[in-house]
């Protein structure tokens, strides 16, 4: 965290070390007004800190960029560092190169840069043998985020995923233009999300998979939730729907060639030749039999489900 330099007013307070606190409180505070999951982090260091929020009012976010809230009549910008560009505000940014790697939220109060927190991002347990499985089934997996690009590669790094496949510092809708864009090249794309930021992408992509306990937005757009917080269900849906895709197939081909036999033989064909002709009764039977076994293979789709 960075000190809290000159406010409004004339005050030219060095932030002590205790003041951390009051950054990360005034942070907190903002970023109870969002979902997104650097807010849960704050939000939870805060709690953790036993650090009560302020009153707050007025919420505003911007996707890709941050939000801003009035605390106790001031008001305070949480968020990279071009949300606080827009409303006028600098950070000093010599003195962060010992934070590179880490996402960094800029906090403003009325004004004035008054310093940052640092983020890690931790891979998920099951994320680098996702990708694996991912790849083994010959899908490419790329890496698409509104976070700095040194977060971005450094996340890449871990999860061997080459600098062709990451977009980094891509705003919410340029995540979607970024789909059109590979679409347009002839690639059927599939979308995982969890956020509010993920929303337009994942409304644009072929398939859009939503974690169930992403945000609200990010699960109404989505057409696939995965009802459990894991990476290998991404793996086990895409595995689900090639098998019962599959089982489409192959009840319309049997549906057709059943039929393609059996409608001349029950019109009669093998009469004039063989003597042969289909009651009605015998004809009803064999139709049922035809759904019968339309259902059964359908059935052993949750046998294969099952075993796997």
């Amino acid at each position: 965290e960075e000190g809290r330099g000159e406010e409004e007013g004339g005050k030219n307070e060095e932030l002590p070390i205790s003041d951390a606190q009051w950054l990360l409180q005034i942070a907190a505070t903002v970023e109870s007004g969002t979902s997104h999951p650097l807010a849960e982090a704050i939000l939870q260091e805060a709690r953790q800190q036993g650090l009560s929020l302020l009153l707050a009012e007025d919420f505003y976010t911007e996707p890709g960029l941050g939000i801003s809230a009035l605390v106790e009549g001031d008001r305070v910008l949480a968020g990279n560092a071009d949300w606080l560009r827009q409303y006028g505000v600098f950070a000093e940014m010599s003195s962060l190169t010992s934070l590179e790697g880490k996402t960094l939220v800029y906090v403003a109060v009325a004004g004035v840069f008054v310093g940052v927190i640092a983020v890690s991002d931790t891979l998920r347990p099951d994320a680098k043998t996702t990708i694996e499985k991912l790849r083994s089934m010959g899908l490419r997996v790329m890496l698409v985020t509104g976070d700095r690009r040194e977060v971005a590669f450094a996340i890449a790094q871990q999860l061997d995923i080459g600098s062709d496949d990451i977009l980094a510092e891509v705003r919410p809708q340029g995540k979607a233009d970024a789909i059109a864009a590979l679409q347009a090249e002839g690639h059927q794309v599939a979308m995982v999300g969890d956020g509010i930021n993920d929303a337009p992408a994942l409304a644009q992509a072929d398939v859009g998979i939503g974690m169930q306990a992403g945000t609200d937005a990010a699960v109404e757009t989505a057409q696939i939730v995965l009802m459990r917080d894991t990476l290998g269900d991404v793996v086990e849906s895409i595995y689900l729907s090639r098998l019962t895709f599959n089982k489409i197939r192959q009840n319309l081909f049997w549906a057709f060639a059943y039929n393609i036999l059996g409608i001349p033989i029950a019109a009669g064909i093998l009469l004039p030749t063989f003597g042969l002709a289909l009651s009605p009764a015998a004809a009803g039977a064999f139709m049922a039999f035809s759904s019968v076994s339309v259902v059964t293979n359908s059935l052993l789709l949750r046998q294969k489900v099952i075993k796997n």
